[in-house]
């Protein structure tokens, strides 16, 4: 199951996520998002288990719970959405 977890600190890495995710069970990956110009967090990140019941018990017990003093976000992550072309009407 992909997970969204959302309002993480932006100085939280990857293997503070996952050591909190792993708590709950099997973590296959951790992705934390990033500006592409700047490297630097953008506050948000997903947590893939491959084990449905373990995530939602992950899900249940994370949301709200603090990282780095900030209230975690955690949720089922929605399939990503396709973007309309930026292309220049020139």
């Amino acid at each position: 199951m992909n997970i969204y977890v959302g309002n993480l600190s932006y100085d939280a890495y990857e293997d503070d996520v996952r050591k909190l995710f792993e708590e709950y069970g099997n973590v296959e990956s951790v992705k934390i998002i990033t500006d592409t110009y700047t490297g630097k967090s953008k506050g948000f990140g997903f947590v893939e288990m491959p084990n449905d019941e373990e995530a939602r018990k992950a899900m249940e017990s994370l949301d709200g719970k603090e990282l780095s003093g900030r209230p975690l976000k955690v949720n089922q992550a929605r399939p990503k959405k396709e973007r309309r072309s930026r292309q220049s009407r020139w």
